[in-house]
């Protein structure tokens, strides 16, 4: 965990108000760079309990009423944390369920942060469109594979580089691209420059070197932990769009998946943050998700992942030393 969500934890929580995600929102004047670019430069803070995708019990409700939004947060604190009650806690382990840490250790935020009752906005039932047949195919195999294994370690004669991104500490859950809320370090800063754009995510510290210059991306056949992102000005909005990304970079993704991000500022403390996922060997459409951004003033703190500890040794002790590095 980075420092920046022991500080958040610490201080005045921040609770950020219900604002609605819309395209046409209201826009106030937006600053400027001396090179006359719109300004998005700054930390910019994304947490959110604001569900992916709509929860069934909200089906065909596109948007919160402020009892809902309330009671929402608060199931969805106590839910992800050790110290909900000790007999549904239970329940929840008997079914499976990994409750990693104490409400302490997180930094979610303390409510959702939009009236939407998904980040999805499109499909409009707020869920992430169906997997193509080869999709579920390859997910099945999976599934297969890794049977009787838990998420967080390696087969029985597998490889290191059979566990996931996260525990490897490779990629940040949240990093992207695209990013998206999660437990904790939700927060970038974004600097410019005339021909640049760098995008620093405080998980794992990933910067994105962003070109607006229009050159040409590697080859097909190279794929990146973070993929190959280009730049351009739409009106007010940088758009970045991302290729080249290795195969599993997003919800099970293959090396097709092409990821479009939008970054609008609608208010001087407010960014839109609109990403378009499309992947034709996944999901059988397109679909975009949005999140609010807010204006953090506090600085970036290093994420240290296995660095001075022993995490990745003793995950691979416990299967007998079977998953050595490739």
């Amino acid at each position: 965990m980075g420092l920046q969500a022991l500080a958040s934890a610490t201080a005045t929580v921040l609770t950020l108000t219900l604002v609605p995600l819309s395209a046409t929102a209201q826009q106030t004047a937006v600053p400027r760079t001396p090179w006359g670019a719109p300004d998005l430069q700054g930390v910019w803070d994304f947490r959110s309990l604001t569900p992916m995708e709509r929860p069934d019990a909200l089906d065909g409700q596109e948007v919160f009423t402020a009892e809902q939004a309330a009671e929402f947060s608060a199931d969805t604190i106590r839910r992800r944390s050790r110290d909900s009650d000790t007999s549904d806690r239970a329940a929840r382990v008997a079914q499976g369920d990994i409750i990693p840490y104490n409400d302490f250790w997180f930094d979610e935020g303390t409510t959702v942060t939009t009236t939407r009752t998904s980040l999805v906005v499109d499909p409009p039932n707020g869920r992430i469109p169906s997997l193509t047949p080869e999709a579920e195919r390859a997910r099945a195999a999976r599934r297969e594979a890794r049977r009787g294994v838990g998420p967080d370690e390696p087969p029985i004669g597998g490889w290191v580089e059979d566990l996931g991104d996260g525990v490897r500490c490779t990629r940040g859950f949240n990093a992207g691209p695209p990013m998206r809320p999660s437990a904790y370090n939700n927060n970038m800063q974004l600097f410019q420059s005339p021909g640049y754009v760098v995008i620093v995510n405080e998980m794992i510290h990933d910067a994105r070197v962003v070109a607006l210059d229009g050159r040409a991306r590697p080859s097909q056949e190279i794929h990146l932990w973070a993929g190959s992102s280009r730049g351009r000005w739409d009106g007010d909005t940088l758009v970045v769009e991302t290729t080249n990304l290795r195969s599993g970079a997003f919800r099970g993704s293959t090396e097709t998946l092409r990821v479009i991000e939008r970054f609008t500022r609608i208010e001087t403390d407010m960014l839109t943050y609109e990403v378009t996922v499309a992947d034709p060997a996944t999901w059988t459409r397109p679909w975009v998700f949005s999140v609010p951004m807010a204006k953090n003033d506090a600085e970036l703190y290093e994420y240290a992942c296995h660095e001075g500890n022993y995490g990745l040794y003793n995950i691979l002790s416990a299967v007998g030393g079977a998953a050595p590095a490739r």
